[in-house]
């Protein structure tokens, strides 16, 4: 599973929520993040409705969203969309 992490280069917020991604990902091994620059990657951030930064996508494995974060998510908050896009701590 991929999270994906809209982030600009000069954001603040955006150091804080890769902290809380890497906080995560040390609970749960599986959690894979992609990071998108929205100024390099402008389509791909409209499609993904993206209007602010940072926001946070959590996908299942059926690619539906199950969570969505524009600015700094919580650990508790990343880790029960985790668990409800498939993903547990350990796995």
């Amino acid at each position: 599973m991929v999270v994906e992490l809209f982030s600009s280069a000069f954001c603040a917020p955006c150091r804080s929520a890769r902290a809380v991604l890497e906080r995560a990902g040390a609970l749960v091994p599986a959690l894979r993040v992609q990071e998108v620059d929205v100024a390099a990657d402008v389509e791909r951030a409209r499609a993904a409705a993206v209007t602010s930064t940072p926001t946070l996508l959590v996908r299942d494995a059926a690619g539906a969203e199950v969570f969505r974060a524009a600015g700094v998510p919580t650990l508790p908050q990343l880790l029960v969309a985790l668990d409800r896009a498939g993903l547990t701590p350990g796995r």
